[in-house]
């Protein structure tokens, strides 16, 4: 099975990480983990007092768990071969807070009625850093641990280098290179990702239009564009980002490490497979929103 738990329910990704955790840490308690997959939870289905439930379907929940399995994978591979500097249980669960919470920035206030949350794409990374920082004290999180994952969550950003980045500390770099290489291989491995182009592009355009965009300025212009570039965004920006702005953490995901089969690897090639036969077939007919 691939990934090796069902990335549509909340409760079986949350024991999967719990029991991963569990693996590397047997001292550790559990109670960090339990209670932030709960408040996520009760954050993306619309039952915090605050924030209503996450509308897109794109970046919605379970895009985030997706990202969630990939790097409690990832750091578990990285755990196993000893590499430094090593992550304690503490810096696993600023790891995990990352995941979590790197998306938060996509939902809506119970105020705000217009649109979706689509159209904070450009500023995403901003709300989510801005939740963060006021959620992760509530839970105990002192000021280097929220900076610990504010750092991360901005190492998501399609523009950022991470190599450019100042961190406090040198495990900060290895949690910001592990979730922004999670955030990728994490959604363009899913059985899915061909199918979630069109939704994809429609968020862009919701964003692109929220900001008055002009069609000039656009990444893409229709979805059959989104679809056809594809494949060159793989080889030509993400594989290189993955292998130097990355760190090539992604060779954590090796099982066996490090020269076993990589199943993310695998599973995205053969996604981008796809996308190349359709991209060359017929011309597509735009569907109805």
């Amino acid at each position: 099975m691939f990934p090796p738990v069902d990335t549509k329910n909340a409760s079986a990704v949350a024991a999967f990480v719990e029991q991963k955790f569990a693996e590397m840490y047997p001292d550790a308690s559990l109670a960090w983990l339990e209670t932030i997959f709960r408040d996520m939870e009760i954050l993306f289905s619309g039952r915090h007092p605050d924030y209503a439930a996450v509308d897109l379907r794109y970046h919605d929940l379970e895009h985030t768990l997706q990202a969630t399995v990939c790097i409690v994978l990832l750091l578990e591979g990285r755990h196993h071969a000893g590499v430094e500097p090593r992550l304690n249980a503490r810096q696993f669960e600023l790891g995990l807070s990352a995941v979590l919470l790197h998306d938060s920035g996509y939902l809506k206030l119970r105020s705000d009625n217009v649109g979706t949350g689509a159209k904070y794409t450009f500023c995403h990374v901003l709300r989510s850093c801005a939740f963060a920082a006021s959620y992760l004290p509530t839970l105990g999180a002192n000021d280097y641990e929220v900076e610990a994952v504010l750092g991360a969550i901005n190492c998501t950003g399609p523009t950022k280098e991470i190599s450019r980045l100042r961190f406090r500390e040198p495990f900060e770099r290895v949690i910001g290179c592990a979730l922004a290489t999670a955030d990728y291989l994490g959604q363009m491995a899913a059985s899915d990702y061909p199918d979630e182009l069109e939704i994809l592009f429609h968020e862009f355009h919701e964003s692109d239009d929220f900001i008055h965009l002009p069609p000039s300025r656009r990444a893409f212009k229709s979805i059959d564009e989104l679809v056809e570039r594809t494949p060159l965004f793989w080889k030509k920006f993400v594989q290189p980002k993955l292998e130097s702005d990355f760190q090539a953490v992604y060779r954590f995901l090796a099982r066996p490490y490090p020269h076993g089969p990589n199943a993310y690897l695998q599973a995205v090639e053969k996604n981008i497979e796809k996308i190349k036969r359709r991209a060359s077939g017929p011309a597509r007919r735009p569907r109805k929103k």
